[in-house]
């Protein structure tokens, strides 16, 4: 079986009850369970969430250990964390395949908003679609990690 770790930082637990207008009105849990069912068989999805950095990091260094692909929110860690940035390029530099996730477009809110510290090193970004975003980056790792497997 085949783990995907979805990963989630501050603020991302008071989903459907923070900001709806912005984040939707889905729970966590809720995409959790979407997530879950659209996955094929043979692969595991682990969500986390947490307001603490350094258990991110820590889970980043986990994924790095283990091999395991990464859909990362790193909400507002996004702008300003370097220490998760440099957690996050430990996954590039070994070859294992982490998507950027946003619900909302970073791009079209607040100037603070419009960079990411962790788009240098992620295999790639979405963001935009809602609890959507998630289901796209989950896809997308499937997609790489088969892709993976057949060259092998």
């Amino acid at each position: 079986m085949t783990t995907i770790l979805v990963l989630n930082g501050p603020n991302l637990g008071r989903l459907g009850a923070r900001e709806p207008e912005v984040y939707g009105s889905e729970t966590l849990a809720d995409i959790g369970a979407r997530i879950e069912a659209s996955v094929p068989d043979g692969i595991h999805i682990d969500l986390r969430q947490t307001e603490d950095e350094s258990e991110l990091i820590g889970w980043l260094y986990e994924a790095v250990d283990r091999g395991t692909p990464v859909v990362l929110n790193p909400a507002a860690f996004t702008h300003y964390s370097y220490g998760l940035r440099d957690a996050a390029a430990l996954l590039k530099q070994a070859g294992v395949p982490l998507i950027e996730v946003h619900l909302s477009n970073p791009h079209a809110r607040e100037a603070f908003r419009h960079t990411s510290v962790i788009s240098a090193v992620a295999s790639g970004v979405i963001a935009g679609f809602g609890a959507d975003s998630y289901l796209l980056a989950v896809e997308q790792i499937v997609r790489l990690i088969g892709a993976s497997d057949a060259r092998a």
